[in-house]
């Protein structure tokens, strides 16, 4: 279904590389990393603490821990130069032993301080973190499938993943660090205009040249960070995609050329993170070099100041020290500068995706099918993936309750596309959609899907026990049920000889069980969720003749009294469904029985001719 529906979007389709990885995909990841620009630094930090504000009143305990430290912090020197002043100058022990202790007291306590806010200000931005991520999900759960049919499944996970996590470490290590530099640049500059205002004048000269000069660099910088986090996306999005299709890789021989392919968007990586790392590495140095230039000022003048006897050596030797107390704060920002900016690129990565449209919400009106009978109705239906490229066209068809309706006709032709509109994966564009009457548009998405069963080719299958798997069909249903739709499938023999029966965990994918075996496990979970419509494509071509036999037998018992669409290519399967439906370039172009449309000797006889006789009936 995803490979016809992909094939619909793009008309003629997409070249496949290696793998069967799609060529025309991989330049549309390294298209992403290239596109990318700065954005809005300023809203996607608001966004962030507004995560951080629902937990405001253990944020106010956090900042009143850092005002309590850096106010012990600003202390350290001042007591530093009055013990200068005042006892050492004139030789005074105990006094000097009095004022040690106290500035022991100060840096125990700054110490203590410094690591419960340290600890608290964890669990804080461990909480936002979830709730982003929580989010997060919660809108790809409510996304429409337009918008995993234009992204790579690996960058969004590393949204999910990669991004999510850069935000976790900068809110847990940087915010408390920022609220505590801010600070500390306040209560030293107060401190150094309340001792002496003309040296605290001398010693703030090289602060405009700090923020200018870093000012410059976070701008080159910002633009690096982002485009590192989408050649990372476009990255995960490559391997996943190979890792997928490694069988495929191997039975064709295109290890080289994955491997070259992987080569490129590594590279592109590389590039993009060292653009950023450069910006990002200048920051450090720059600081330490300007807070070095200041001190050498502060030394010279404080110096001159004292031969002068206009300021004592307490004096001096608290300016230094609040210099570089000042270069402190500065330098901290600089060496977070890299994780700032590589988190600030990826939140906006994060809330690009959920702010992205959600499916149409139901209308206000919006009634809930309780019970089906399964009269479908196509009303002159017109729809595209794309605007202005149609890919049904003015189809009409009427499935009465208890039909089996047969789609045939070439890839691409737009018989799944069909379903999809069916399932309201995809609204219309013109026509109607009718299910006993009522427009599927005036119908709650969650009760219509409901009332369908999907059996698709490519069998999805979870990491969990067999049991678990049939009942995602229906979650309430008891173990009677589960196994009696397991007998339905003729799943439960097999089921049986397995190491632990019903409770046997499946592998990725259900990687330890056939094609067939998975088949009538999904077989068994349509029967399950108990659908009044159902809706099978091409639910045999990947099986062998005997397996086949049995999956036909399980799904006659699954389509009895329901109304059922088959998507097949295999035609000597619906001989006997009640119509079949041709569909060639978005339209319906024949339709009738097996027997009349073989008669008519139109696109389906020249179909039914190409294709080998003698294949198994399936009604």
């Amino acid at each position: 279904m995803a490979e016809e529906r992909s094939v619909d979007q793009q008309g003629d389709g997409e070249q496949r590389g290696p793998g069967g990885m799609m060529m025309g995909g991989r330049r549309r990841m390294m298209m992403m990393a290239d596109d990318e620009q700065a954005r809005d630094i300023r809203g996607t930090t608001r966004r962030l603490l507004g995560y951080m504000r629902r937990y405001r009143g253990t944020l106010v305990g956090v900042v009143g821990l850092v005002v309590v430290t850096t106010g012990l912090e600003v202390a350290g020197p001042y007591l530093m130069g009055r013990a200068i002043d005042e006892y050492i100058a004139y030789s005074d022990l105990p006094g000097l032993f009095q004022i040690t202790l106290l500035l022991a007291g100060v840096y125990v306590a700054m110490a203590l301080t410094s690591w419960l806010q340290t600890f608290i200000m964890a669990r804080v931005s461990q909480s936002s973190v979830r709730d982003l991520r929580q989010d997060l999900f919660n809108r790809l759960q409510m996304l429409p499938l337009r918008f995993f049919d234009r992204r790579a499944s690996g960058d969004i996970m590393s949204r999910v993943t990669n991004d999510v996590d850069n935000i976790s470490s900068v809110l847990s290590e940087s915010v408390t660090q920022l609220i505590n530099s801010v600070l500390t640049l306040v209560g030293v500059s107060a401190m150094m205009f309340w001792m002496d205002w003309p040296l605290a004048l001398i010693s703030l000269l090289t602060f405009p040249l700090m923020t200018s000069l870093t000012g410059q660099v976070a701008k080159r910088a910002r633009r690096g960070f982002r485009e590192q986090q989408a050649a990372l996306g476009a990255l995960n999005g490559m391997i996943e995609e190979t890792i997928a299709a490694e069988q495929v890789v191997k039975a064709y021989g295109r290890e080289q050329a994955s491997i070259e392919a992987f080569e490129k968007f590594n590279n592109r990586l590389k590039y993009a993170g060292t653009r950023a790392q450069f910006f990002g590495t200048l920051m450090p140095p720059l600081t330490f070099f300007i807070n070095n230039m200041g001190l050498v000022i502060v030394a010279f003048a404080g110096g001159y100041m004292a031969v002068q006897g206009d300021v004592t050596i307490g004096v001096i030797a608290a300016f230094i020290s609040y210099v570089r107390q000042f270069g402190r704060p500065l330098g901290q920002v600089a060496n977070l500068y890299n994780s700032i900016q590589s988190a600030l690129a990826g939140a906006e990565r994060v809330f690009e995706t959920i702010d992205e449209f959600s499916e149409a919400p139901d209308m206000p009106d919006a009634v809930a099918l309780e019970q089906v009978r399964g009269d479908v109705v196509f009303d002159r239906v017109c729809f595209g993936y794309e605007k202005d490229v149609p890919v049904l066209k003015e189809v009409s068809l009427h499935a009465r309750p208890g039909e089996k309706i047969a789609l045939v006709g070439p890839t691409g032709a737009g018989k799944t596309t069909i379903v999809n509109l069916l399932t309201r994966f995809y609204d219309i564009d013109s026509g109607a959609i009718y299910i006993d009457g009522h427009d599927i548009r005036e119908v709650k998405r969650g009760a219509l899907r409901r009332q369908l069963g999907i059996v698709l080719q490519d069998t999805f299958l979870l990491s969990d026990t067999v049991r678990e798997n049939i009942l995602y069909g229906r979650l309430d249903a008891s173990d009677e049920e589960v196994v009696d739709a397991a007998k339905l499938a003729n799943a439960d023999p097999f089921i049986h000889r397995l190491p632990q029966g019903y409770d046997t965990v499946l592998s990725e994918r259900g990687g330890n069980l056939s094609q067939g075996q998975r088949q009538m496990l999904a077989i068994a979970r349509a029967a399950l969720a108990d659908p009044s419509i159902l809706i099978l494509d091409e639910a045999t071509s990947s099986v062998d003749t005997r397996t086949e036999m049995r999956i036909q037998q399980a799904l006659l018992r699954l389509m009895e009294g329901r109304t059922s669409f088959i998507i097949a290519h295999r035609l000597s399967t619906i001989r006997n469904v009640d119509e079949i439906l041709v569909i060639d370039d978005g339209q319906i172009i024949e339709r009738g029985s097996h027997r009349a449309l073989l008669e008519a000797e139109g696109f389906y006889h020249n179909l039914y001719m190409s294709q080998f006789k003698g294949e198994v009936t399936f009604v």
